[in-house]
């Protein structure tokens, strides 16, 4: 399933096959809760570079429903008319933080449904029944997602059960174009996700994940915790790394060995305002921008920094217009693409801690912070 194209240092470039086509790694996928990226049509995802989307299983299976969504289109990708692969959530980390009522049993979880209250069940077995009708290319395992803070004790036994219930995925019959990946819990302990880790191995998972990061830990522990780790996992599976999303977690995620990355931070900031820039976070609701002929980010290349200024952009966004949305989160994606994709090039010519000093520098600028000078 993956090829490593490339190391550098601990740095990776990677092709991952699936089959609905190639992902050249480090690669950011841009979330499709719903089976669709917020304000975003599937052919600007295409044009921008997207290689793979995320959709979600809890989302999808209370609304429209897996099996509606495999008599309409065959799949996810017949549904939304995406032709590029699409990696799948369990539906794990929505049944413990969206729903204020649920209960974990050896079964599953129960839990009442966000939307109009009812209760539902979702087990190993049902997450691989919705995400075999989904169709996706990735799939991952259902797991417990554990309230933290937590003790060492309390997170040994949710890796335990963790562990249970991808046993009962990895038996689950899925359709042949499928890859199942397991996720590797633990907290910021070395020894259980080492354990957890060697123990998803035997299972013979197509590919490893690192959940429950960014979740309230300290932003140094988590970097610190993924350069002692990360290497240790297999060089020929694909990692991924759930649910961080803040362009220097990414970079140091990278810098770490790890391949896959997602996160909503880009479409929900854009949808506050915030731009993604080279020179960090921009607000583009500040007062400073009212006259700004500029564009958003003079240094990118995208449509929205080619053709509107941020004086027009935060007009739009003042006044409730929808393509402000739009055209925020376009060029959010676009820079988060553009940035892991310049990050491959770096691995490849040898030259990433270049390419990470100089970008980390520039972004931790704090220039949009304070008054104009």
């Amino acid at each position: 399933m993956i090829k490593v194209e490339a190391k550098d240092n601990k740095a990776r470039a990677c092709t991952i096959t699936t089959a609905h086509g190639e992902i050249q790694t480090p690669i950011f996928m841009p979330v499709g809760t719903r089976a669709s990226v917020k304000c975003m049509w599937q052919d600007q995802l295409e044009e921008m570079g997207a290689e793979i989307i995320l959709g979600n299983t809890y989302h999808l299976y209370l609304r429209p429903g897996h099996e509606l969504i495999e008599r309409v289109g065959g799949d996810l990708h017949g549904f939304m008319n995406w032709k590029r692969p699409i990696l799948t959530d369990s539906g794990g980390y929505q049944v413990f933080s969206l729903s204020s009522i649920n209960k974990v049993t050896e079964e599953g979880v129960t839990f009442a449904s966000h939307i109009d209250g009812s209760r539902h069940l979702i087990s190993p077995e049902k997450s691989m029944e919705i995400q075999k009708a989904l169709g996706s290319d990735i799939v991952m395992v259902f797991d417990e997602c554990p309230a933290l803070p937590a003790t060492k004790e309390r997170l040994r036994e949710s890796m335990e059960l963790t562990l249970r219930w991808a046993k009962r995925c990895r038996d689950y019959e899925l359709r042949p174009t499928q890859n199942l990946f397991g996720i590797i819990q633990g907290g910021l302990h070395h020894d259980l996700r080492l354990e957890c880790m060697e123990r998803l191995n035997e299972m013979g998972f197509e590919g490893l994940a690192l959940g429950g990061l960014s979740v309230g830990e300290k932003n140094e522990e988590m970097v610190s915790f993924l350069d002692g780790f990360v290497h240790l996992m297999p060089e020929d599976k694909p990692r991924y790394l759930m649910g961080v999303g803040k362009p220097l977690d990414i970079l140091n995620g990278i810098r770490a060995g790890l391949d896959m990355f997602d996160c909503v931070l880009p479409t929900r900031n854009a949808r506050n305002g915030q731009f993604l820039t080279h020179d960090g976070p921009l607000n583009i609701k500040n007062e400073r921008f009212k006259e700004d002929t500029e564009a958003p980010d003079p240094d990118c290349e995208c449509k929205v920094c080619k053709n509107y200024t941020r004086s027009y952009i935060r007009h739009l966004f003042t006044c409730g217009e929808y393509l402000a949305g739009n055209l925020i989160t376009y060029h959010n994606l676009h820079f988060m693409l553009k940035m892991v994709k310049d990050a491959r090039q770096n691995i490849i010519a040898g030259s990433f801690d270049d390419f990470y000093q100089s970008f980390y520098k520039r972004y931790s600028s704090k220039k949009w912070q304070g008054k104009p000078k």
